[in-house]
């Protein structure tokens, strides 16, 4: 009776070992990896233009737009890693009193930083980093027409994400994120802040 507790003990130790050996090579092996992101970008605040339609100052209220990224990155350590990435996101806003539509077009440049916790097959992490954004705004309609593009501007991002393991050279992830950055346009400030949620498809190597 004993000996047959005894080899239960052992064999569960076994078992939930496992899994997690089976992530720490998939993360130790392949320390270098490449990520496709897509999911939505929801701004957190509205902002003003000001001098269109006759001089006034308009509100607009930004709605939820769509983003998309393509990532590289490395683990220095089995908890530590650097991921660098470029992607795409937008929304669309319409003014508080007049028609018209004002568009965002952003393609964002990013470096993150990354703290892994490897629990067996999921790996929670936060990340911080920074980001060049390229920023185009159109404006149409009673607002009138406006096309510009902003100098290159920075700004910083924080979020956290979990990795499913699906072998030792894939995995599916899901990741939210929060971005603070405010380019300008004809030294008008439009802020960029807001959430992206992103579903991933990971690969490693």
């Amino acid at each position: 009776m004993k000996c047959t507790f005894a080899l239960a003990l052992v064999l569960s130790a076994v078992l939930c070992s496992a899994p997690l050996a089976w992530a720490e090579t998939a993360s130790q092996k392949n320390t270098g990896y490449t990520v496709i992101k897509g999911g939505v970008y929801s701004p957190s605040e509205s902002y003003d233009l000001n001098n269109f339609n006759g001089g006034s100052t308009s509100n607009v209220d930004s709605k939820t737009g769509y983003v998309g990224e393509l990532a590289f990155g490395h683990y220095f350590f089995p908890i530590f890693g650097i991921e660098m990435g470029a992607g795409y996101f937008e929304s669309k806003g319409s003014p508080a009193a007049e028609p018209g539509i004002v568009k965002l077009k952003v393609v964002p440049v990013l470096a993150s930083a990354k703290v892994f916790l490897p629990l067996g097959p999921i790996e929670p992490y936060g990340e911080v980093g920074i980001g060049a954004y390229f920023t185009k705004l159109e404006v149409s309609g009673n607002l009138g027409s406006f096309s510009g593009s902003s100098k290159v501007t920075y700004g910083v991002h924080a979020g956290a994400g979990l990795n499913i393991n699906l072998s030792d050279a894939f995995f599916l992830g899901a990741e939210g994120r929060y971005i603070q950055a405010k380019p300008e346009f004809g030294g008008q400030p439009v802020k960029l802040n807001g959430y992206t949620a992103t579903i991933d498809l990971g690969f490693r190597y």
